[in-house]
């Protein structure tokens, strides 16, 4: 079976639209982060080489291997997202007939609850830093595609606050509540700076249409 990534957008959007559970929001925004990531390239495809902006061809040609390398990060974390989610529909499937069984099955469930609060803040802390690199590109991109990095930052962050939800959801099903509270609190530190930055970057783009 091809992997989601190798896929056509069609074909993913119809899974996405199926009555299977999986590929789902999860792996949505994953998908929102890599095209964040994919943006900030093209503006600085677009802008180095140009005369116009020699002085900041070094920052670009950094910050296109760092949005590139993200950029695979996060096309990693699609498959990611559904692998784990199947992991816990299995858990879920357990026997439960005898005490011993369901004890097992209980263990394992939140045992991969775990994982599976873990996968989408990897997520959201990828997704964060998209919004981070678009933030240069805002500020020292090709004017011709500025628009690009505004709709970049607004990829990142819409991937930052749906993998958030995912966090919350599988967090609060965890019975080992000092593991859940840690992650929820850096989660949150996650969106409070997250909104933010967005904030700031899209009016940057704005300023310069």
């Amino acid at each position: 079976m091809n992997e989601i990534k190798d896929k056509s957008v069609e074909t993913f959007l119809d899974e996405l639209a199926g009555k299977q559970a999986t590929p789902g929001g999860g792996s949505a925004a994953a998908v929102m982060g890599a095209q964040a990531a994919a943006l900030t390239s093209m503006v600085c495809n677009l802008t180095i080489g140009k005369p116009k902006y020699a002085a900041v061809e070094e920052q670009m040609q950094a910050l296109l291997t760092e949005s590139e390398a993200l950029r695979s990060t996060l096309i990693g974390m699609i498959k990611a997202d559904v692998d784990v989610f199947d992991k816990l529909m299995a858990c879920y499937g357990l026997p439960k007939s005898t005490d011993d069984e369901k004890a097992v099955r209980a263990e394992q469930i939140q045992t991969v609850l775990r994982e599976a609060t873990l996968v989408p803040l990897e997520c959201a802390k990828a997704c964060a830093k998209a919004i981070e690199l678009s933030r240069v590109a805002a500020e020292h991109g090709n004017l011709g595609v500025i628009s690009d990095a505004g709709v970049a930052v607004m990829a990142g962050y819409a991937g930052l606050k749906s993998a958030a939800l995912n966090v919350q959801i599988n967090a609060a099903s965890l019975k080992d509540r000092m593991f859940a509270e840690a992650q929820l609190a850096e989660l949150n530190a996650l969106l409070q700076a997250g909104e933010q930055a967005a904030e700031q970057i899209y009016r940057i783009v704005s300023e310069k249409l």
